[in-house]
């Protein structure tokens, strides 16, 4: 690997395990920017060379760079050792009796629902890690494993997200005496109306929930919307309610970057900003928040995909040790694989976090999966470079878009290498930031959505407009200001007056993408193209109804008569338009 010199990247610097210890050491402030990610692209003379508290140093910034070039570049990743955490053999003494805790659980539930059995054991030393619990879950002759986790003050619960309805029994596990051997039983009823159960891969490209109902994510971005205080958070509450979108991209972690400088009310760990955080004790109220507000998702319909790594951060949380991060992975799977609506994300852009390697995200994967009996859909979303969707962990892929200009228009492409659901969750986003990523316009976020839903796949919103207080619906969440929410709702509309539900891409047009079933129904998309007639050949003995419509004004007008063989249509010579053919 060539070495570093003033015109290398700082990316590639800083994902270097020496390199970005160097940095770290001299330029903390540099290490510690918001605007970090911003600056990878600059070359690292010119970083060093602009650098506030170097700019009156030219020696030190010398020095620095003199001890960069020494360097011999290693692969991105390193050895972070600490590979587990040791459980006591025996958590409590002899004489504690088996199965002595207190049990406290429903004698009824529902399928689709969540069981949950709260058990009163010894608190001493670290139940976080000293103490391990899970219990066999046995209906019929399906058995179902499921951990259990610590919630403070001597309480341990195990919670089940009901697969199945019938008898349920349940026997425990644990290395402390009083919490093992504990068994019981629940009936489990039928469903609840509106209950539909978790959302699968379904039809290949597409999804359903276990019911079978057709499930179109329709979704937007707000990654610590859980972290501003409860006025805003329930602001943005009422803006899901009242908007289009049915999945919202967050993170447990709090963030670190432009316009996400406000400290968090409450930290996943014990612990504080001035003396540091004990990683082995995460916060139980912190994640009574996150749950709280994940149930509240789930009350309006909304998908939480939940992100569990990021590398924005300046607490420490995306550095842990390996040991930390699987106790932290394992810690969160327990407490939430209970919800209905989580799907997993194991990162957001994995490719910046450049301590962890991909022997760590296939253990993490492996740790969810293990940890989640119902295995919710499971991705990992990429800066630069993709991790390998066709991995058989990833349920769909996550993408961020890597070209500047193509971003939907790739989703056929993806669809062949990987056979899997595409979902853009990052398309770019609606705004007027600085930024390349967070200045498109509404109708640019609305045709990118038309462009991805007719080549079959999924693409994600997201708000970056300027605000006073810094109060951007991509981070913070609060009012959606953008104008393409609701055109993209017009769109779910039409998706979801569909045959089938979803949309299957069709051959048959060079110049526009068009999809459905064939010789049945057919949706035609003409984005930035304005056509004011259309030809069309169909079957003689087949007749069509046909509808113009405008996607950004939101209209659709149903042509006078049926249509058959070889016709002309007239169209309106704007921007925005589709056709949409239905079969007589």
């Amino acid at each position: 690997m060539a070495t570093f010199t003033a015109q290398t990247p700082l990316f590639d610097v800083m994902r270097d395990p020496a390199g970005h210890e160097i940095l770290a050491s001299h330029v903390p402030d540099l290490a510690a920017n918001p605007l970090l990610h911003t600056l990878y692209h600059y070359q690292l003379g010119l970083i060093l060379g602009t650098e506030e508290s170097l700019r009156d140093d030219p020696q030190k910034r010398a020095e620095i760079l003199a001890k960069i070039e020494a360097l011999d570049p290693v692969p991105a990743g390193q050895d972070r050792s600490v590979r587990d955490i040791e459980r006591p053999s025996g958590y409590e003494p002899d004489s504690v009796e088996t199965g002595s805790a207190a049990a406290e659980y429903p004698a009824e539930a529902r399928k689709w629902q969540r069981f949950e059995l709260t058990l009163q054991g010894s608190s001493h030393g670290n139940p976080f890690t000293d103490v391990d619990l899970h219990a066999t879950f046995s209906n019929g002759d399906r058995t179902l494993r499921v951990p259990g986790f610590y919630d403070g003050n001597g309480t341990y619960r195990i919670r089940l997200l009901v697969p199945a309805e019938g008898g349920w029994s349940f026997t425990t596990e644990s290395n402390a005496r009083s919490l093992d051997q504990i068994t019981g039983s629940f009936t489990a009823a039928g469903t609840e109306p509106a209950s539909r159960g978790v959302v699968r891969v379904a039809d290949k490209f597409h999804f359903a929930y276990d019911d079978g109902t057709p499930y179109l994510p329709i979704g937007t971005t707000s990654y610590v919307w859980t972290h501003q205080g409860n006025e805003l958070e329930e602001q943005t509450l009422a803006s899901l309610k009242s908007g289009p979108f049915n999945k919202m991209r967050m993170c447990v972690f709090p963030k670190s970057y432009l316009f996400n400088e406000n400290e968090p009310g409450i930290y996943p760990y014990e612990g504080s900003l001035q003396e540091g955080f004990d990683y082995t004790r995460p916060n139980p109220a912190y994640y009574h928040h996150l749950e709280r507000r994940i149930s509240q998702l789930e009350e309006l319909g909304v998908e939480a995909d939940l992100i569990l790594f990021h590398a924005y951060d300046r607490w420490g949380f995306s550095t842990m040790n390996a040991a930390a991060d699987d106790l932290y992975v394992k810690y969160v799977t327990a407490r939430l694989a209970s919800h209905r609506n989580i799907w997993w994300s194991l990162a957001n852009e994995y490719d910046l976090m450049f301590e962890k390697t991909t022997e760590d995200w296939e253990r993490f994967a492996a740790i969810v999966q293990e940890n989640d009996p119902n295995q919710h859909l499971l991705s990992i979303h990429n800066c630069r470079e993709f991790y390998d969707h066709s991995r058989p962990w990833v349920t769909h892929c996550s993408i961020q878009r890597r070209d500047i200009y193509k971003t939907a228009e790739m989703t056929t492409e993806w669809r062949e290498q990987y056979g899997k659901p595409v979902v853009i969750d990052e398309c770019a986003y609606e705004g007027n930031i600085d930024q390349g990523w967070g200045n498109i316009t509404g109708e640019e976020m609305t045709r990118r959505f038309w462009e991805g839903a007719i080549r079959g796949g999924y693409v994600g919103h997201g708000e970056t407009y300027v605000h006073p207080e810094d109060i951007l619906w991509w981070a913070k969440g609060g009012e959606l200001r953008g104008t393409s929410p609701d055109r993209i709702g017009f769109l779910r509309r039409i998706l979801e007056e569909s045959p089938g539900g979803h949309l299957e891409p069709l051959p048959g047009h060079w110049d526009a993408p068009s999809a459905g079933i064939k010789d049945r129904y057919e949706l035609i998309y003409f984005g930035f193209n304005q056509p004011t007639y259309r030809r069309f050949v169909k079957p003689q003995d087949q007749t069509f109804q046909i509808d113009v419509i405008d996607t950004w004004n939101m209209t659709v007008e149903t042509l006078p008569g049926t249509f058959s063989g070889r016709f002309r249509i007239e169209l309106p010579g704007r921007q925005f338009v589709a056709v949409r053919l239905r079969a007589v």
